[in-house]
């Protein structure tokens, strides 16, 4: 790759500063599978050095072949932050800019937030006040720039809708270096799509994020389910339902014994007595995660709340655990397993992860195909199956989702830690593969969420009719495709298709 010398940086006056140093470090991220060196790493001071820098290599034209990645906390799977040859931008050094919490005097309440602090660092900013973010994604050590950058999804988005679902504005640096604050009333054609724009039309400076009032604290519950059929009747009931549950997410189980022993660590069972008889015997099993918010001073309107609608599911009733815990531990649950994975030395590993989004017409032949054939032997990480309501999502962002009323988010979650068998990642592309394929032939109607595709032709593919407006917007905003090269949707002439 062409790497430009430090001459070519040298207009620049910066409040902030590059570094030539740490490039190896940002060819890395926690996918672990793919690396690009950058020419350059830009440690902004301020919006106004990124703005400076993209403007920069705007003015330098078509015929310079560098690019500009925004990195947040380096969780892309496959060289989606990373610019080979370009300037990676490293987000994190704008958490300065303080977290501005605005509530009272009529105005519903928000958080002002830079697009590269953490979502933890959100949460215990607004929890001061009493407030906190309406969605969530499920590991909150991520950027916020970086999760509406694509959606952000967890258990609470079939009532609130994704992270993308509840922003007011936005603050961006468009491929031209042009720093513009947008949202539905002013720049609304920028501010939805940058909204799941995969980085492509400007780097997200700053977000206003809408809050609601936070609980205190959260009864946690898990049950399992042995029959595919009631676990998604239960999980659709649930999500369209008045009265629910405030989060919801499903598991798969595959080939796992000792469940419930291993939930002793952090849950009481319901029955002991019970729990202690249940057999796994291997089979595939489902387990239905809940939780219900509440404040101590409701805690026997949440028990019957409670109660009430567990007494609606069909779960195997020896398989109720449940916990209290507060709301931040709930919220920063992963965290808690990345501190012990880390420990073991299995957290920097690689991470040939498969998210897709299923129509719920075609779940049942998905799970049968898939739980019952490719993968009834062997998977190495956690599998999520949800479902949740597309009226929640906001059509105008650059999202693409499947075209039906409810769909579920399937995530393939595996760890490859060995180099070969069934520990590698090649056995874990192998069964990826599979199921993409599966998918393909059947006419599953199927979305890859966090897509990692090589090529034009297949992001052609994935968006579809509206390939149109999202080709539009880019030859708008970053007309020289300078922003997020890692995507790979519309690459510059100097940097590979495939890797």
């Amino acid at each position: 790759m062409h790497v430009p010398d430090a001459d070519v940086l040298s207009p620049l006056t910066l409040d902030g500063h590059f570094t030539f140093h740490d490039a190896p470090a940002m060819a890395r991220d926690f996918g672990n599978r793919c690396s690009l060196l950058p020419a350059a790493v830009l440690h902004p001071g301020s919006v106004s050095d990124i703005a400076a820098a993209v403007g920069h290599v705007f003015s330098l034209g078509e015929r310079s072949p560098l690019t500009v990645a925004a990195r947040g906390h380096g969780h892309s799977l496959m060289c989606q932050s990373q610019a080979a040859g370009g300037i990676v931008v490293r987000m994190e050094s704008l958490r300065g800019d303080r977290l501005q919490v605005v509530h009272g005097g009529g105005v519903p309440p928000f958080v002002d937030a830079p697009g590269g602090e953490l979502w933890i660092n959100v949460l215990h900013e607004t929890l001061r006040y009493g407030l906190a973010p309406k969605s969530w994604t499920d590991y909150l050590h991520l950027t916020v720039g970086g999760t509406l950058s694509n959606a952000g999804v967890s258990g609470q988005a079939f009532r609130h809708g994704p992270q993308v679902s509840n922003v007011n504005q936005l603050e961006i640096v468009t491929g031209r270096g042009d720093v513009v604050t947008c949202s539905p009333e002013e720049n609304a054609d920028l501010f939805y799509a940058a909204l799941g724009g995969l980085g492509q039309f400007g780097i997200i400076t700053r977000a206003r994020i809408a809050l609601e009032p936070a609980p205190k604290m959260v009864r946690w519950i898990r049950v399992l389910y042995s029959d595919f059929a009631s676990f998604t009747e239960d999980q659709e009931m649930l999500i369209m339902a008045e009265k629910t549950f405030d989060y919801i997410e499903g598991f798969v189980i595959i080939n796992r014994t000792g469940i419930l022993n291993n939930w002793r660590t952090s849950f009481k069972p319901q029955d002991p007595v019970q729990a202690s008889r249940f057999q796994s015997d291997g089979r595939v099993l489902y387990c239905l995660e809940l939780t219900k918010n509440f404040n101590s001073d409701d805690v026997d309107t949440m028990e019957q709340e409670v109660t009430a609608l567990l007494s609606r599911l069909g779960y195997i009733r020896s398989t109720l655990f449940h916990t209290d815990v507060t709301y931040l531990e709930f919220l920063d649950r992963v965290h808690t397993s990345e501190v012990k994975l880390r420990a073991q030395g299995l957290w920097e590993v690689p991470h040939p992860w498969l998210n897709l989004l299923i129509p719920r017409s075609s779940i049942q032949r998905f799970a049968k195909e898939v739980f019952g054939k490719i993968l009834k032997d062997s998977n190495n990480g956690p599998i999520l199956l949800y479902p949740v309501n597309k009226s929640k999502w906001d059509n105008r962002t650059s999202v693409v989702i499947p075209d039906e009323e409810i769909f579920y988010l399937v995530g393939f979650l595996s760890s490859a830690p060995s180099l070969s068998g069934h520990g590698s990642v090649a056995h874990a592309m192998n069964l990826n593969n599979q199921i993409v394929e599966f998918c393909e032939e059947a006419d599953i109607g199927m979305k890859q969420y966090l897509a990692a595709y090589t090529t034009q032709q297949q992001w052609k593919a994935h968006f579809g009719a509206r390939w149109e407006t999202f080709e539009r917007r880019k030859h708008t905003y970053d007309p020289l495709a300078i922003l997020a090269p890692g995507q790979r949707i519309f690459p510059k002439a100097s940097l590979p298709l495939s890797l």
